[in-house]
């Protein structure tokens, strides 16, 4: 087992010290928005008392780290954890599959682009389906709405608009009732430009004036993000998306295709090892859009939550339809109460309450909040058990392959 230390990101979108606060750990920088616990090379973990970069000590013997099962079929740590805290919406955004990030990683490499270029699409040869654990309530936006239910809200928006505003409305109604809707109407959002933003100016403005519009959940969130992002077509954008609330212990997962953005809230995301995102909204990073529609699946779906399989009643296990990972949460409250760590290959364990002892083949060693250990393929299995006279919580991430 090896402690790590972990590094904080610092994008504009997180909050001042979400992150610290639930770790105990100093606010050494704000904002912060997401804790990177992982092998990432773009912000990979260091093993603390060897200074190491975790992708750095997998690479030295990968068998043995990541065990024969996971090297084999991924080549390195399939996964990335992350802790995650926005008070701002993250860019609309979806991720490509597997064989389109391979396949166009290669092309933009011979195409001679440089991996750090602002205007590079795919940043490794990954795919990045995640799924996403609320620590507090957490609001997102996951895929699309139904064209009916849509055309229904707009409907409602026009009858608060004048009749010289009401051309773009009328036009994407149309776009709805057309042939391949979704797909169409996200195309026009994207790129008609001045008509769409005046369009959400106006009907924002709408919104704010009206007492009945303003009391939709949708409606409102629309006028949140404008606020932020003013006259963005993301905001047009958020209102053909389902609009999501999670409660504390609830989770998504968005696979590819997927067009989603969170919006605020604290969680826990954990992902395939990968930093693919392809853009259609609420940035100021380069947006393609010609990409971004090949890689969407413009079709009706519902939330995506993810149901998690009862261990025990402190012990839970998260399992999306994605081999890389999956999350098992501990929450228990009594001294002594144990859970066997179901854990397939090189895992990594955080603490965000309580004190744990964690056992492997091994040996043992204590973990408590903020702390976050790797366990190699070699060591399990592993047990965790709470210590002390407080509830506990810990997260264990690690791949679902034997």
């Amino acid at each position: 087992m090896f402690e790590l230390n972990n590094a904080i990101r610092d994008y504009h979108w997180g909050s001042d010290s979400e992150i610290s606060d639930l770790l105990n750990l100093p606010a050494e920088i704000t904002p912060q928005a997401e804790m990177w616990l992982g092998a990432h090379p773009g912000c990979p973990s260091r093993l603390a008392d060897e200074d190491v970069a975790l992708n750095d000590f997998i690479a030295q013997d990968p068998q043995h780290i990541l065990g024969t099962t996971v090297a084999q079929r991924f080549g390195r740590l399939p996964y990335l954890f992350k802790v995650l805290s926005a008070t701002q919406p993250l860019s609309i955004q979806t991720h490509p599959t597997l064989k389109q990030a391979q396949e166009r990683f290669a092309s933009e490499n011979a195409s001679g682009k440089a991996l750090d270029a602002a205007d590079r699409n795919y940043k490794d040869d990954n795919h990045k389906p995640e799924m996403l654990y609320a620590l507090t309530d957490f609001v997102a936006l996951s895929g699309f709405r139904q064209p009916a239910q849509i055309i229904k809200d707009l409907r409602l928006v026009s009858g608060e608009l004048p009749a010289n505003q009401l051309g773009e409305v009328k036009r994407i109604i149309g776009l709805l009732q057309g042939s391949d809707p979704l797909a169409q109407t996200f195309k026009h959002i994207l790129t008609a430009g001045e008509p769409v933003a005046q369009a959400v100016e106006q009907i924002c403005a709408a919104i704010e004036s009206s007492a009945k519009l303003s009391s939709n959940i949708h409606f409102a969130e629309l006028v949140s993000i404008n606020k932020i992002y003013p006259n963005d077509p993301g905001v047009l954008v958020a209102l053909l998306l389902n609009l999501v609330f999670l409660e504390p212990g609830q989770a998504i997962s968005l696979g590819a295709g997927n067009v989603h953005a969170y919006l605020r809230g604290l969680g826990i995301e954990v992902m395939a090892n990968s930093d693919n995102v392809l853009r259609g909204g609420l940035t100021s990073k380069h947006i393609d859009v010609p990409e971004l529609l090949d890689v969407t699946i413009a079709q009706p779906s519902p939330a995506p939550i993810l149901e998690p399989v009862a261990l025990a009643n402190h012990d839970r296990l998260y399992k999306p339809e994605f081999e890389e990972f999956q999350l098992q949460v501990l929450d228990p409250t009594q001294p002594g109460q144990a859970s066997d760590l179901q854990l397939h290959g090189a895992a990594i364990i955080l603490c965000t309450a309580g004190e744990f002892l964690i056992r492997t083949q091994e040996g043992q060693r204590t973990i408590t909040r903020g702390q976050s250990l790797f366990i190699t393929a070699a060591e399990l299995p592993a047990s965790a058990t709470l210590q002390g006279d407080t509830r506990g919580q810990l997260f264990a991430s690690s791949s679902q392959l034997d």
